[in-house]
């Protein structure tokens, strides 16, 4: 079983490297996946070298199937965030 990292205990490792308060650090986690999400949803790239890429991709409209019903809909064009990882990142990872 993997470990899970919430915000918290990703502001408690920020506030242990840095030496600040914790709340200090969870302002600031706060503030950098606030100002992520602003400039996603604006429509703008967020390109954080060694990281990765966040954007806003647009997926295409398509005809789906109801389960229940087994009959066919059109499933409109949607816009969905996504993330590409680094190059960097995912060699640490492997």
């Amino acid at each position: 079983m993997t470990n899970v990292v919430n915000k918290k205990a990703l502001a408690d490792a920020v506030a242990e490297s840095c030496g600040c308060s914790k709340k200090d650090a969870l302002e600031t986690v706060d503030l950098v996946l606030d100002t992520i999400v602003a400039q996603v949803k604006a429509g703008n790239k967020v390109d954080l070298a060694g990281f990765g890429k966040f954007e806003v991709k647009t997926r295409n409209a398509r005809i789906g199937i109801n389960p229940k019903t087994k009959a066919k809909i059109q499933v409109p064009e949607a816009k969905v965030p996504a993330f590409k990882a680094a190059k960097a990142f995912k060699e640490s990872v492997k």
